[in-house]
């Protein structure tokens, strides 16, 4: 393997990690980094695809690790306990919407969309209602209605899943659109980060597993060095963000992702605009 490949493969890798739970999108970044580093003309267009899809699995392994002790309690309380079946009878309802709607629009959405310029954009509606949500809590005195995943009902879990959807527009992240979207439906920050990390299990290793299996003839044996590293620095990464990220909830706002989606989003746009850089697929 390309020593040169393996160390794109790591830094794709650290990108997922640290982008995947953070609402400023993991897939946006991964676009505009793969383009930086010519990734797609290194390993092809299907595959390059398909890693991008693979590394997020070792992102979202980070969450099963932080979380395993509350997701073994709900394995083993599993069909016994009222508490334990709801919410993962939760989960399963939030992540069904946004199946059903990759498997009917995925390939428009990547035909069309899957490109740095489009990204930026998105960064910055993004970021406007990620400050409107944080402005409109401000002013109204905001008292969540539910504090932990608990005390979710199926129609919470439903409505997050919903706004999940908006995450197959690259560059809205779905960390964004479902702690936001939670957040606007009552959810306290801590409830709503914690339900899109959970939501975010099924979600993403779902994708990745599909992926794979979508490219299963473009992979050989000799492409397990490069999705292993990629996927051990996504984990390495994820799991650093994790942990801060819980810790910054508890006395910050999301006001500050906001403004990091409109200056990237400016910068991706002007300097597409000018030509400084050669932004392409």
């Amino acid at each position: 393997m390309d020593l040169v490949l393996l160390v794109k493969a790591i830094l794709m890798g650290i990108v997922e990690g640290l982008t995947e739970f953070l609402p400023i999108s993991s897939t946006g970044h991964l676009i505009l980094a793969g383009s930086l580093l010519d990734f797609n003309d290194a390993v092809g267009k299907a595959k390059a695809d398909a890693f991008e899809i693979a590394i997020q699995t070792g992102a979202i392994l980070a969450v099963v690790w932080v979380y395993k002790d509350r997701l073994l309690d709900v394995l083993l309380r599993l069909g016994r306990d009222p508490k334990a079946n709801r919410f993962a009878i939760n989960v399963v309802i939030g992540f069904v919407p946004a199946v059903v709607l990759a498997l009917l629009f995925s390939k428009a959405i990547k035909a069309h969309l899957f490109a740095p310029v489009p990204v930026a954009i998105a960064f910055i509606v993004g970021a406007f209602i990620i400050l409107y949500a944080e402005r409109l809590q401000a002013r109204s005195g905001f008292k969540p209605r539910i504090n932990d995943v608990d005390e979710m009902t199926w129609v919470d879990a439903l409505k997050v899943g919903l706004v999940q959807c908006a995450a197959l527009i690259p560059g809205t992240s779905r960390s964004g659109a479902t702690i936001i979207g939670a957040m606007f439906f009552g959810l306290s920050r801590r409830a709503a980060t914690d339900f899109s990390f959970f939501l975010g299990i099924p979600t993403l290793i779902g994708a990745g597993a599909y992926s794979l299996y979508k490219a299963r003839d473009v992979l050989g044996a000799d492409d397990i060095p490069l999705f292993g590293v990629g996927t051990l620095f996504s984990f390495i990464a994820a799991m650093i963000c994790v942990r801060w990220l819980l810790r910054f909830i508890s006395t910050h706002d999301f006001k500050v992702f906001a403004w990091y989606r409109i200056v990237f989003g400016v910068l991706i746009l002007a300097t597409a605009w000018y030509g400084l850089v050669d932004w392409h697929e």
